[in-house]
């Protein structure tokens, strides 16, 4: 087989703000961006789109897919070279994906309960202070 007749193979590197999660070659990846998904393969003209929080597949020469449940993030594709940059990732089967998914979003939505149970106390408290300052003014 003559490197004419070879297949182009895309160098896929998945970032998370801790680092490097995942590296390897891919034939083919799909991916989600507001607008959609979408399907790239190594001819691909060069690409940058907006990642979307989803499902981000690499199929491998011999057609073993990868999956990777991505956060919001970006994506860039130079060449044959991948570059999938995300706030938060994980690497797994597809249906365990699902599962990991919905508890990382069960702990992060009692975190956000947290943090807006906190503002709104805060938010109280400087309503009376303006209050109680308002009041004195008065006096």
């Amino acid at each position: 087989m003559s490197t004419a007749d070879s297949p182009l193979i895309m160098q896929v590197k998945v970032i998370v703000p801790s680092g490097v999660l995942a590296e390897q070659q891919a034939i083919k990846l799909v991916a989600e961006a507001s607008d959609g998904s979408f399907c790239l393969l190594p001819r691909h003209i060069d690409f940058v789109a907006v990642l979307v929080p989803g499902i981000l597949s690499l199929t491998s020469v011999n057609g073993e897919e990868t999956f990777f449940a991505v956060d919001e993030g970006l994506l860039v594709k130079h060449g044959t070279d991948v570059r999938v940059s995300a706030w938060n990732a994980l690497q797994g089967r597809l249906g365990e994906l699902q599962q990991s998914v919905l508890e990382q979003f069960r702990e992060q939505g009692e975190q956000e309960l947290q943090a807006r149970h906190a503002l709104d106390r805060l938010e109280a408290s400087l309503v009376q202070q303006v209050l109680d300052w308002d009041g004195r003014r008065h006096v």
